[in-house]
């Protein structure tokens, strides 16, 4: 309840009515209390995100490669493959067991996109379910190698964006915030191509013990 509640600055009252909405939610999206890879092959074989281990401060890091995502023709589909994402990447923190102040780093790879990837309707959906469903998970978002056409697109989505998100949003823009980003999540974990000394892991190869084990 502790997320919920500085989700909603501590107003009792808010936060209640937030948690029995994501309860519901919970209900109706993932009634089996997972979801199944075979709900969502499509999404899976484009091999888009990527679950790279722990920052230095403990959190989940998560790639999405722009790139290879492109605007779902099954929404139904794309909506539980961002509910899959994000489950396996915020259990990925679990010592043992869910303690609830586990958080996630995002980084969001627009290098090499074209118009046919642009797609504001899957990045408003991503983030709108983190700030409905999963409040205080994002501890950071990064993105990179934004072009100057994706500028307008990221100025529409932001429009959709609590002000809380924003404020933990970077565009990656010059050479020293680079070097901040590989100093908060740590070269063992990031890829070599971000400046680091890890091996891009794709989300349904990651192994999670408590989870496949």
């Amino acid at each position: 309840m502790m997320r919920f509640l500085i989700a909603r600055s501590m107003d009792v009252e808010k936060a209640a009515k937030m948690f029995v909405q994501w309860q519901k939610w919970r209900d109706t999206m993932v009634p089996n209390g997972r979801i199944d890879e075979s709900e969502i092959e499509d999404e899976l074989e484009a091999r888009k995100i990527y679950l790279q281990g722990l920052s230095r401060n403990g959190h989940s890091v998560m790639i999405v490669k722009g790139s290879k995502h492109f605007p779902a023709k099954d929404q139904v589909q794309f909506k539980k493959y961002v509910v899959y994402a994000l489950d396996k990447t915020i259990s990925s923190a679990f010592q043992g067991r869910e303690i609830g102040n586990e958080k996630l780093i995002g980084i969001l790879d627009l290098q090499q996109i074209s118009y046919k990837n642009i797609d504001p309707r899957g990045l408003i959906t991503g983030f709108q379910f983190l700030q409905a469903y999963y409040p205080e998970r994002l501890a950071k978002c990064y993105i990179l190698n934004m072009p100057r056409f994706f500028i307008s697109v990221w100025r529409m989505v932001s429009r959709f964006l609590e002000k809380v998100t924003l404020e933990k949003i970077v565009i990656v823009s010059n050479e020293e915030e680079r070097k901040s980003m590989i100093e908060e999540i740590g070269e063992e974990v990031l890829p070599a191509e971000y400046g680091g000394k890890g091996k891009l892991i794709a989300l349904q190869d990651a192994v999670l013990p408590h989870l496949d084990g």
